[in-house]
């Protein structure tokens, strides 16, 4: 697991029913592309956020596979209609295998 890996998410706390809702999404990440060198002139290994799933009660709402050209720190600001209240599930994969996982609740009036 990468230190110091953290995910915010904003979600807004409600909506009306059928509303699109802008999410917005950052992880705190170094991703090494595999290609720099340390002090010592040893390859840093390559350690990427590959992939961004994001659910809405248990369906599929985005799905990203990221390659290592992006940024440090990935952010993802994106909109989703919201038919009814409910939990969304936002989860990064790491090149090592570890997995990220947030969740944040809308109600729907």
């Amino acid at each position: 697991m990468a230190d110091g890996v953290k995910p915010r998410v904003k979600v807004p706390k409600t909506a009306a029913a059928g509303e699109a809702v802008t999410i917005k999404t950052l992880i705190s990440h170094k991703m090494e592309s595999g290609q720099r060198k340390d002090g010592d002139g040893n390859i840093i290994p390559r350690s990427i956020i590959n992939r961004f799933v994001v659910d809405f009660n248990g369906q599929n709402v985005l799905d990203v596979t990221i390659e290592p050209a992006i940024s440090t720190n990935p952010y993802f600001e994106f909109e989703a209609k919201v038919p009814e209240s409910g939990e969304f599930t936002f989860t990064w994969y790491d090149d090592d295998g570890s997995v990220y996982e947030t969740s944040k609740s809308i109600t729907v009036s």
